[in-house]
Order: structure tokens, then C-alpha cells, then sequence
């Protein structure tokens, strides 16, 4: 029968290390981490595309009724939405996604943009069909640009 003194170079290994198995734990949930932010919620994502850009149309028509003296007014309609008092082609009327809409009223003036340059606090929320629930918030103080927040259930 053979006996190892310690210390000998025949001695067998059996098995993995803690040090290790660690980095592989680490690797494992560094990997799910990102398999997990490209996974976000696309309705969600798209709902949040259609609020920024609602939110520098918003801007930009207050920057135009500042400008030219005439007020402008925004309102939700059946397919999109409408800016009153500036030209019809100079700012787009429709939603990037299809499923977009506001939240509660459509048809009425909902947001009064100019041409003084402190307005009245105003907000809105936009909702869509693909992602029940969940909604963003564009909103002012009169004083500060309108600006996104997301609110989930």
C-alpha cells in the first residue's frame, strides 16, 4: 500500500476550489443582469419614446407661440394629436406608435402652451393599449420644459 507524505507531487486533486466557484457565480449573475436589461418591456419602451417626443413638440411649439405672439393650444385627437394656432405641416400629428393614447379626455384643449413665458403647472399621461397599466407622466411647472416620468403599477 502506498502512502503520500505532504507535500508530495503525486498527490491528487478532487475538485473545485472556492475561489473558483466564485467566479463563476459572479460571471453567471453579471450574465443574467444583462440578459435582463435587454429584455426591458417594449410596449413600455415605445410608450416612453412617444413622451419624449410629444415632450420636445410640446417645447418646441412653446418656443414658436413665444415668438410669434399667437398662443397655441394642444388637444388629443382620435389618431393623434393637434397643435392650434401654429401652421398645420410644421409639427407632426401622430403618434409613433399606433397604441398610444392619453389618458382620461380627447377632443378638448388639454394644454395651453404660450405665448407668455411662464405658463400655468400642466401635465398629461399617455397610456397604451399593448402595456396595461403602466403610463408616462409629461408635466410642467409653467416655468421649467415638460419633462417624463414613468410610472409602473
Amino acid at each position: 500500500m502506498r502512502t503520500l507524505a505532504a507535500g508530495s507531487p503525486e498527490r491528487s486533486v478532487g475538485g473545485f476550489t472556492l475561489l473558483e466557484l466564485l467566479v463563476v457565480v459572479a460571471i453567471v449573475a453579471m450574465s443574467s443582469l444583462g440578459v435582463g436589461f435587454a429584455m426591458r418591456d417594449a410596449a413600455l419602451v415605445q410608450l416612453e419614446r412617444d413622451g419624449e417626443r410629444l415632450s420636445a413638440l410640446l417645447e418646441s411649439a412653446r418656443a414658436r407661440s413665444r415668438v410669434s405672439g399667437v398662443p397655441v393650444r394642444w388637444h388629443p385627437t382620435e389618431d393623434g394629436f393637434r397643435f392650434e394656432g401654429l401652421s398645420e405641416p410644421e409639427l407632426p400629428q401622430q403618434w409613433l406608435d399606433v397604441d398610444t393614447r392619453v389618458a382620461g379626455v380627447t377632443g378638448t384643449v388639454l394644454l395651453t402652451l404660450g405665448p407668455e413665458p411662464i405658463i400655468g403647472a400642466q401635465q398629461l399621461s399617455l397610456v397604451s393599449s399593448r402595456a396595461p397599466g403602466k403610463s408616462v407622466r409629461l408635466s410642467t411647472d409653467g416655468v421649467r420644459p415638460f419633462a417624463l416620468q414613468v410610472a409602473l403599477p
